[in-house]
């Protein structure tokens, strides 16, 4: 993991990064479509998103199958060389049982005996490892096998300490970038949604959607809970129209046709005097980390907080969009409850808090909280 350049290799690294005029190159071959649409190239990353419950490792399953048999399942089909046939899957947040009924979902999608492996997939538990240890093996599994064609990182998030991390983010991001280019494969991977809003979690999902091929939204139909849509939140190539598809009796994800994917209008008025103090305080000490033995937070910056805090006032039982977010910072900030220091915000937990209704000059901008 360790590749500090020195002196010394300097000028080897020189070599196999200098790219000159005489040189040949070929396009990265296209693996994964959806009708017309590329979807996955080797050299290239990519990711499922989507909020709890949504069936994101159903999604991926249909994937791995797919790359698994090189045919069409689900909407995906996919065609490997045969020389990059190879499937490793890393889960890094699920049990030993739970992983394996992943791994036999898999297996019946691509049509396999049930009960009987298959040397063309290898199936990776990382739980009890830590985010460090997480890197260090998948990048000692990809050094050992040269014919792998598709990785799935089931749970991004967990190759990290700190999902709010620039730094850690641009590690984990060059990693996936490197990994894809030395290898020549493709990387699928699954980060969560923000509870509160369709913006994938953290810094390391920011650094995510600059540089990804594709990342597929797994969504809950909103006029039928038991349907699945998967759309395209961001893709190089073309646009695919949205699919559906629901779980059978057999456990396994199914194409749904004839599925309304347009979203329903909400109007329901929202008003911030509906949040008690209660609700605030359990709130902000879940975002800024404090409690009655350390009510002074550690100073935040403006996007990192405006991403706790959606998450933090929807396990409060306040879920809304980012934009009802922005609002409600600015209105904490304008009663001294969230504070200004330097660049950043830091919340005292032990101030008193007037909530009180504002004059109507200040309501008016506080619109939709």
């Amino acid at each position: 993991m360790d590749t500090r350049i020195t002196k010394e290799n300097f000028h080897w690294v020189w070599k196999t990064i200098l790219i000159h005029a005489t040189d040949e190159y070929q396009m990265q071959q296209v693996v994964i479509r959806i009708g017309h649409s590329t979807i996955s190239t080797l050299g290239n990353f990519s990711a499922s998103t989507g909020k709890s419950k949504s069936k994101k490792t159903f999604n991926v399953c249909a994937i791995t199958a797919a790359a698994l048999t090189n045919q069409k399942i689900l909407n995906y089909d996919a065609s490997f060389p045969d020389e990059k046939r190879k499937i490793l899957y890393f889960d890094t947040e699920q049990s030993s049982y739970h992983c394996h009924k992943v791994l036999k979902r898999i297996l019946q999608m691509a049509g396999f005996p049930d009960g009987q492996d298959c040397d063309r997939i290898e199936f990776v538990m990382l739980r009890e490892f830590s985010p460090v240890e997480r890197r260090q093996i998948i990048d000692l599994a990809l050094a050992e096998h040269t014919d792998v064609g598709l990785v799935v990182i089931d749970g991004l998030r967990d190759l990290l300490y700190d999902i709010n991390s620039s730094t850690e983010s641009a590690e984990v991001i060059g990693l996936l970038m490197k990994w894809t280019s030395q290898y020549n494969l493709h990387i699928h991977t699954v980060l969560h949604l923000n509870k509160g809003d369709d913006n994938v979690r953290g810094h390391i999902g920011t650094e995510l959607n600059h540089k990804a091929e594709t990342i597929l939204q797994v969504r809950v139909n909103e006029g039928d809970m038991s349907i699945s849509e998967v759309r395209p939140s961001y893709i190089r190539d073309r646009d695919f129209a949205p699919f559906a598809f629901r779980i059978n009796d057999s456990e396994l994800p199914e194409i749904v046709d004839g599925v309304d994917f347009r979203k329903a209008k909400k109007n329901e008025p929202v008003d911030y005097r509906m949040l008690s103090e209660e609700t605030h305080r359990k709130a902000l000490d879940m975002a800024f980390d404090v409690n009655e033995e350390r009510p002074v937070s550690d100073p935040i910056t403006y996007t990192p907080l405006l991403n706790r805090m959606i998450d933090a006032y929807a396990e409060a039982g306040y879920s809304r969009q980012l934009g009802v977010h922005k609002n409600l910072l600015k209105y904490l900030t304008e009663k001294g409850i969230i504070m200004h220091k330097d660049r950043a915000y830091v919340y005292n937990r032990n101030i008193q808090y007037v909530l009180d209704p504002e004059p109507e000059s200040v309501q008016s901008g506080l619109a939709g909280i």
